[in-house]
C-alpha cells in the first residue's frame, strides 16, 4: 500500500512519550474504515455491502503472521502490498520493474482468505 510521505505512520496506543504518528494500529484503522463503509447509504460511492467479508479477510492476511504484520507494516511494505500476484499486476499497470517487499507479500498474504 503506497503511503504519501506527508501522512503520519501508525504508532499504536497513545502513551506519555508517544512517537509522532497516528495513535492506533493499522488493523484498527482498517476495521474502522470497514465499519464506516458499511454504514454509508447503500448506493453511495465507497459503501460496502453487509454481505461482504470483513476487510482483513478480503486482504487475505495470514492469521499466522497477523501480529508481526501489524508491528512491522511500514518496514516490510514500502510502496505496495497484497498477494504477490496482485502486486505483480499492479507493477505492470504502474510500469514498475520491481517492488520492495514482494517476498513479504508471499509470506504475509495467503492465497485464500483465513
Amino acid at each position: 500500500m503506497w503511503q504519501p510521505k506527508n501522512l503520519l505512520p501508525f504508532v499504536g496506543a497513545e502513551c506519555l512519550n508517544m512517537l509522532r504518528g497516528l495513535p492506533f494500529k493499522l488493523d484498527q484503522y482498517l476495521a474502522l474504515v470497514d465499519w464506516a463503509s458499511r454504514h454509508l447509504a447503500p448506493k453511495k460511492r465507497g459503501a460496502t455491502s453487509q454481505n461482504t467479508l470483513p476487510i482483513l479477510e478480503r486482504l487475505g492476511i495470514s492469521a499466522k503472521y497477523g501480529l508481526y504484520y501489524n508491528w512491522n507494516f511500514e518496514s516490510r511494505f514500502k510502496s505496495l502490498m497484497g498477494s504477490a500476484e496482485a502486486v505483480r499486476q499492479a507493477c505492470i499497470q504502474l510500469n514498475k520493474r520491481w517492488v520492495h517487499g514482494i517476498g513479504n507479500c508471499k509470506d504475509f498474504h495467503s492465497a485464500t482468505p483465513y
